[in-house]
């Protein structure tokens, strides 16, 4: 008589390692996230007086880098427990809660491909709340100068002018021609600082920066290698005429809308990459639950 050794089930080392190499990146980016979020609320002095969060009226960008570095610290600690202990639960949280990210993120881009002029509105309203508040916390100021200065068409580049700046400084104008579609002003052109107190042009207004813009509106000066953060001064209190020399007229919303056309491509792709590693991630935790499931099954027995 022949006996047949059936060969009891195993978990793979294949799910299980892969899973914990793909979680431990993610887990050490949200720690790292975190201690830049607390660093920089330490040097603002917000860890010492948390009422510091309540009373800013725009967009702490800090608060943002402080909620996606703990959903990844969260998120990378449960798949890399869950999958070096097989505990089910930890890998059901976290496969649930990543289905639930791609579910929304699925949601948000269908939504504002449907509801663009809602979108639109959204953003503009988001832009002037923060455009009020630009003086009052060092990292929107930052991130809206970011903005203004990012550069939205890549077919003018500064660095081409690099060789001419004393022919325009000679001259007396600036290199504006094609620049404006670079950089952008406000949410919809340099008036909306307006909103702002201390850019205001109003006549009670007692602030040096009074009917001016922000330096990253200026339209930089090749020539100069210290950037001059008092080029936006009295702009605004010139003739429109004489902006385009001066500051990019562009609005961001505008500048953004024409950008998104000519890079469907790049966002699509990396919607698209974004969307295959969260996927990667299920697959990897449905399959190592599916082996510790069929394990447990064949010790019952």
């Amino acid at each position: 008589m022949h006996y047949y050794r059936y060969s009891n089930p195993e978990i793979s080392c294949w799910y299980k390692y892969l899973l914990f190499s793909y979680n431990i990146i993610f887990w050490l980016a949200g720690v790292a996230f975190l201690a830049a979020g607390l660093w920089a609320w330490s040097e603002k002095g917000v860890l010492s007086d948390l009422t510091k969060v309540t009373r800013l009226h725009g967009f702490d960008p800090v608060v943002l880098v402080l909620v996606v570095g703990g959903v990844m610290f969260v998120l990378g600690f449960a798949g890399c427990v869950g999958a070096l202990r097989e505990n089910i639960c930890l890998l059901k949280f976290f496969c649930g809660a990543i289905v639930l990210i791609f579910t929304l993120e699925l949601a948000a881009a269908v939504l504002a491909f449907l509801f663009q002029d809602w979108v639109r509105d959204r953003f503009k309203e988001f832009f002037e709340n923060n455009i009020k508040s630009y003086r009052d916390d060092i990292d929107l100021q930052n991130l809206i100068d970011s903005l203004q200065k990012i550069e939205l068409d890549g077919s003018y580049n500064l660095n081409r002018y690099h060789g001419l700046g004393q022919w325009f400084s000679n001259c007396g104008s600036q290199p504006s021609t094609g620049l404006q579609n670079n950089h952008c002003c406000g949410a919809q052109g340099p008036d909306d600082w307006d909103l702002n107190i201390y850019f205001n042009c109003s006549t009670e207004s007692k602030s040096r920066e009074k009917c001016g813009v922000p330096f990253s509106c200026c339209v930089p000066d090749p020539a100069q290698k210290v950037v001059n953060t008092q080029c936006g001064y009295d702009i605004r209190a010139q003739k429109k005429n004489q902006w385009d020399n001066l500051i990019f007229t562009k609005g961001c919303i505008p500048a953004l809308e024409a950008w998104l056309p000519r890079n469907i491509y790049i966002v699509a792709g990396a919607f698209i990459a974004i969307s295959l590693l969260q996927i990667f991630g299920i697959f990897l935790a449905r399959s190592l639950i599916s082996d510790i499931e069929v394990v447990k099954a064949g010790h019952l027995f």
